[in-house]
């Protein structure tokens, strides 16, 4: 079974470019203090990664 991590938006998407608003919308976040539980695949660490600095990653 692979680890869970709760993910959550702290900052806003407004004025990044597409590609970041693409990933957050992949990874489930919508808007500010948006929080989402995702599996740690090698995908969704590597989406995490690109916009680290728009997140805040604990893991469960």
């Amino acid at each position: 079974m692979a680890e869970k991590l709760r993910i959550k938006q702290v900052r806003s998407i407004i004025g990044r470019p597409a590609r970041q608003k693409r990933t957050m919308q992949a990874l489930g976040l919508r808007r500010i203090n948006h929080t989402r539980e995702v599996e740690a695949t090698p995908q969704i660490l590597g989406m995490i990664e690109s916009v680290k600095h728009l997140v805040t990653v604990e893991k469960l």
